[in-house]
C-alpha cells in the first residue's frame, strides 16, 4: 500500500521561469556566454519536464488493462453523453496507471457497447451519464450480455451522474438488470478505498465548468455505491454526485484544480486494482 505525496506538481508559468533565468543571463559575464547559452535552453524546457514526463508515450507494454468506454443511448435518444470527457479522460488516466503501477496497458482506450460480445474479454468498463437525458436505454442482448459479464467477475465503473432525478431513472433500469443483488452505499472501510492508495474521506469533484457555482442539495454530497454480488463483491460501483472523467480530461487545464486531478487519480486507480484483483 502507498502514500501520496503529490502526483501532479503545482503548475509554473513558462513565461515567469523564463523572465527569471534571462534576467540572470543578461548580468553574467560575456566570458561565460556558454554557460548564458546553457542556461536559456533549461529556461525554454524547465517549465515543461514534468508535462513532458506525465505526457510521455503510452508504449504498448501489453493488454493487460485496456481502458474500454461503453458507447450508450438514452430515452430522449441524444447519444453523445456517453462521449464526456472523451478522448482525454481515457489517455490521461492510462498515463497514470503507467507511471504509477506496474499494470501493464494497451496505450490505445476503445469504445464498445454493452450488445458487443467483446466486453467478455475486459475486466473493467467504463460508463458515464447514466441518469440524465431520461436514463439510459439498452437493448435486451445488452442487459443480458451485461448480467452475465458482471456475475462471471467484470467490473463496471460509472461516472459522472448527479442529483435525485438522474439516481432514480437510472436505477430503475439496473434494478430490473439485477433484481436479486444488494445494493450498498461504500463507507470508507472498504477494502477499496485502501487497497493501493488509502482513502480517508470523500471529496466532490467538480467539472471544470461548475468550479464556483452553488450546487442544488441533491448534487452537493458526493458518495460511492455498488451493486454487490452473492458473494459480496463488487460488480458496479457507481460515483454519483461526482465527476472523475472531468479531472482527469483537465489535468494540464490550469484552471483547474491540481488536488481534484490528483484525488480523482487516486480513486481511480484503487477502482482498477480492485477489478483486477477480485
Amino acid at each position: 500500500m502507498q502514500s501520496l505525496n503529490f502526483m501532479i506538481p503545482p503548475r509554473t508559468s513558462r513565461r515567469a521561469v523564463q523572465k527569471q533565468f534571462l534576467s540572470t543571463f543578461q548580468r553574467a559575464s560575456i566570458h561565460f556566454w556558454w554557460l548564458q547559452w546553457t542556461c536559456l535552453l533549461f529556461c525554454l524546457s524547465a517549465s515543461s519536464v514534468f508535462a513532458q514526463e506525465y505526457a510521455k508515450s503510452l508504449g504498448a507494454k501489453g493488454d493487460e488493462y485496456t481502458f474500454v468506454r461503453i458507447h450508450h443511448f438514452s430515452q430522449d435518444s441524444w447519444s453523445r453523453s456517453w462521449q464526456y470527457d472523451y478522448p482525454a479522460a481515457d489517455t490521461n488516466f492510462l498515463k497514470a496507471v503507467v507511471r504509477l503501477t506496474h499494470v501493464h496497458i494497451h496505450q490505445d482506450p476503445i469504445i464498445l457497447t454493452f450488445d458487443d460480445d467483446r466486453i467478455f474479454e475486459y475486466p473493467f468498463l467504463y460508463l458515464v451519464d447514466m441518469g440524465n437525458n431520461g436514463g439510459p436505454v439498452f437493448s435486451a442482448k445488452a442487459e443480458r450480455n451485461l448480467r452475465e459479464y458482471l456475475l462471471r467477475g467484470g467490473f463496471l465503473f460509472i461516472d459522472d451522474s448527479k442529483g435525485d432525478h438522474a439516481w432514480q431513472a437510472f436505477r430503475q433500469v439496473f434494478q430490473r438488470i439485477f433484481p436479486e443483488n444488494s445494493w450498498v452505499q461504500l463507507d470508507l472501510n472498504h477494502p477499496i478505498f485502501h487497497i493501493f492508495y488509502d482513502i480517508h474521506g470523500l471529496v466532490r469533484i467538480p467539472n471544470i465548468r461548475d468550479l464556483d457555482l452553488d450546487y442544488p442539495p441533491d448534487y452537493a454530497v458526493p458518495s460511492n455505491w455498488a451493486i454487490l454480488d452473492q458473494d459480496g463483491r463488487i460488480m458496479i460501483l457507481i460515483n454519483w454526485n461526482s465527476d472523475m472523467g472531468d479531472a482527469w480530461q483537465h489535468t494540464y487545464d490550469e484552471e483547474y484544480p491540481t488536488h481534484y486531478a490528483n484525488f480523482a487519480y487516486k480513486l481511480g486507480i484503487n477502482f482498477l486494482i480492485y477489478a483486477m484483483t477480485h
